[in-house]
């Protein structure tokens, strides 16, 4: 495994090289960083699934670089998604939509839907364009992390996570923070109207505003499995306790304007939601390496991000771990 630092375009094109040829290669983007393969490659995916540790049954979510791309994988995509998409991609939004031939089982988890996105990210974007230039036409990305835990939004953290089961040929590509910092929107483009399966940057709000739909919270009248709908998930070693009185010892993370307790640790003190959002998993990590054993989270109240990242917590905090 190599580490490739601020890569440079014939870097890129080099990761691109290695993803054609069935390795993998970790990419940032700006909701968390990704774990990616060649999605037409059954044998270089079903090696995200043992490196992450995850059940093969849960899809993972194609990564395309226009929306040009997206009649590879779908079919029968309603007006709304293609409106959609032309707003909000490049963009922290995943689509799902009826899948074409080209979504096999081993991506959708044997659904006849299939998770596209187009992240908003140079490194990634580039990636993408150098990987359709050798003939690829998608690259499956799950976040870089083992299967429930926190999600990476640096290279080292994918390090951390995953770097004693990537092989000698596998690339990791730094490029630097995740802007963003926790998974993108997942809209269900599957029916008449849209629902959103799970929470992210792109907001119920938003997606009201531009497609003139009351949007369904949490509706998933098809069981379509997707990333992030388990109870538990997105989880530190230490336990998360939302909106409790922290102990001296007890790591914390909250608003700025929030004092911390005399005797806790803290771990992160954003400014806004946006920072929340941005720094929340790093805290977490912090605190794990910190073996901390209790973090306290005191929750952002609101609408659009903030109930994202409320979210986050709630899936981070539960019990069955």
């Amino acid at each position: 495994m190599q580490i490739i630092s601020n890569p440079t375009q014939d870097e890129i094109k080099r990761a691109a090289k290695a993803l054609k040829d069935g390795s993998l290669v970790a990419f940032p983007t700006e909701t968390v960083y990704g774990l990616g393969a060649d999605a037409t490659n059954e044998i270089a995916v079903g090696r995200i699934y043992s490196v992450k540790g995850r059940p093969t049954r849960h899809p993972l979510i194609v990564h395309i670089s226009s929306i040009n791309q997206l009649d590879k994988w779908a079919i029968d995509i309603p007006g709304y998604a293609i409106k959609l998409a032309q707003e909000f991609w490049p963009g922290p939004m995943t689509l799902i939509l009826k899948r074409s031939d080209n979504a096999k089982n081993y991506i959708t988890g044997k659904q006849k839907s299939v998770g596209i996105r187009v992240p908003n990210n140079s490194v990634a974007l580039a990636l993408l364009s150098n990987f359709e230039k050798l003939g690829g036409i998608g690259i499956a990305a799950p976040s870089a992390n083992r299967f429930g835990a926190v999600s990476p939004t640096t290279s080292e953290a994918v390090c951390d996570e995953l770097g004693n089961y990537l092989y000698s040929k596998d690339l990791i590509l730094d490029g630097g923070q995740s802007t963003i910092g926790i998974e993108s929107t997942i809209i269900d483009c599957t029916k008449e109207s849209p629902s959103v399966l799970r929470f992210g940057a792109v907001t119920i709000e938003m997606i009201e505003k531009f497609t003139g739909f009351k949007i369904q919270k949490n509706c998933n009248q098809n069981k379509i499995r997707v990333p992030g709908l388990m109870r538990s998930h997105y989880s530190p070693k230490a336990k998360i306790e939302i909106n409790t009185i922290p102990k001296p010892g007890y790591g914390f993370v909250a608003m700025a304007s929030i004092s911390t307790p005399n005797g806790v640790i803290r771990l992160a003190s954003p400014k806004n939601i946006e920072e929340y959002a941005q720094v929340l998993y790093k805290a977490l990590r912090d605190g794990d390496k910190r073996n901390l054993k209790i973090i306290t989270a005191i929750a952002p109240e609101g609408i659009g991000l903030a109930e994202a990242v409320r979210d986050r917590l709630v899936k981070s905090s539960a019990k069955d771990k």
